[in-house]
């Protein structure tokens, strides 16, 4: 699946009030996500010594899907394509890698 495939897929499932108008719905959304993957490695390190077990990754998979979906719907909200903002941000850092 490319980036187009998932946003597509993704919008069809964005339901939330002011759909298209709301952007901070999306962006409080990607913090909570985001803040539960902080919060599972967190407890790798503090529970599991640094080790990644299975279960643990399987969670992250999880968690990692919930932030790529709010990522897109933030796009979405913004006019913009998956494509365009993962071109955006590796020229980016190629530029930055450049100048160093």
């Amino acid at each position: 699946m490319n980036f187009e495939e998932y946003q597509t897929a993704a919008s069809r499932t964005a339901l939330y009030p002011g759909r298209l108008k709301n952007l901070e719905y999306p962006t409080l959304g990607l913090a909570g996500e985001a803040g539960e993957v902080a919060n599972i490695v967190k407890k790798i390190q503090r529970d599991h010594g640094g080790v990644i077990t299975d279960e643990t990754r399987a969670k992250l998979k999880d968690e990692l899907g919930d932030v790529l979906w709010y990522i897109s719907a933030c796009a979405d909200e913004l006019g913009l394509t998956l494509s365009e903002v993962a071109e955006y941000n590796v020229a980016k850092l190629e530029k930055r890698h450049l100048q160093k």
